[in-house]
């Protein structure tokens, strides 16, 4: 049913598809990253980092592709967002705890974070169910 929503949102003109760290210029494929000492609110309000599995850390490119997903969804009015959970971009209800030890915690990644903080309502991938349902509510 899940793929059926998604099809039809694509026929509909709903679907933006953007992946914030690419945008941002990181390379495919890139180091594992995560956030360390919090989420993604942590690392707006500059309390946090993002870094790579080597240590280096990435925290401007994660704000940066964040701010470059907003825009999108400012230029295209996007009140909706469906993002892919635990990633330290995208995460919406957990993302992994910032010790590389697959350990996940809840929170959200830095681009769930900034939608959030401008009322766009995000979910996850697994959670098509109920974004279609607040799709329907918001232009109804």
């Amino acid at each position: 049913m899940n793929d059926q929503l998604v099809e039809i949102w694509i026929t509909e003109g709903r679907v933006v598809s953007v992946c914030p760290e690419v945008e941002a210029g990181m390379n495919i494929p890139r180091m594992p990253a995560e956030i360390y000492g919090g989420g993604g609110n942590n690392v707006l309000d500059g309390e946090s980092d993002v870094i790579e599995k080597g240590g280096n850390i990435v925290t401007d490119d994660f704000i940066a592709g964040a701010s470059i997903a907003l825009e999108l969804c400012k230029k295209f009015s996007i009140e909706i967002a469906i993002l892919a959970d635990s990633s330290p971009s995208c995460g919406s209800s957990f993302i992994y705890d910032g010790r590389f030890s697959g350990n996940r915690t809840p929170g959200m990644g830095v681009t769930a974070a900034l939608l959030r903080r401008h009322n766009i309502q995000v979910f996850s991938q697994y959670e098509i169910a109920e974004a279609n349902n607040a799709i329907h509510a918001t232009s109804a």
